[in-house]
């Protein structure tokens, strides 16, 4: 009988700037995935205005229309996304245990922030005005930027040495 020699994991030095860098594309790319699963999904069934529209009508004090309104909200949408990418990959390089079930407890965790206290506390919602059908929506959504996220954030880590 053989004895198997264990080699230790390969682990990488912690650097803020990478973490950073890998979340932020992790964060791009699980904006689209999230984009995409809400068009097969969609968390706003009855027309209801989308809290970055209504975010950037706030920020500037007036209603926009047409192309504008949709470029002001598509800026919304994918400066979250990297933001919040990013702030989970400088998370991951310094806790670990935030990247556990391969990221879907971070979008769970997003999910429940943003349409927990951060929406109603700016004036965009009411946790109680959603229909189960939106909060599902919602969740399932989150839970897929969050896997993607993690997923793209672990590669482009590895990738970053």
């Amino acid at each position: 009988m053989s004895e198997v020699e264990v080699l230790p994991k390969k682990t990488h030095a912690k650097s803020l700037a990478k973490g950073l860098l890998a979340g932020l594309i992790g964060g791009l790319v699980a904006t689209a995935a999230k984009s995409f699963a809400e068009k097969i999904y969609p968390p706003r069934a009855h027309g209801e205005p989308e809290p970055p529209g209504v975010i950037v009508e706030k920020i500037i004090g007036h209603r926009l229309e047409g192309a504008q309104k949709l470029a002001a909200m598509e800026a919304i949408h994918w400066s979250f996304g990297a933001m919040t990418g990013a702030a989970y990959g400088a998370l991951a390089e310094y806790y670990p245990a935030a990247t556990a079930k391969d990221g879907a407890g971070f979008g769970m965790a997003l999910d429940s922030l943003t349409h927990g206290p951060v929406l109603p506390a700016i004036g965009l919602a009411e946790p109680e005005e959603l229909t189960f059908r939106e909060k599902t929506s919602e969740m399932a959504t989150h839970v897929v930027f969050g896997v993607v996220t993690e997923t793209v954030r672990r590669v482009v880590r590895k990738m970053l040495g």
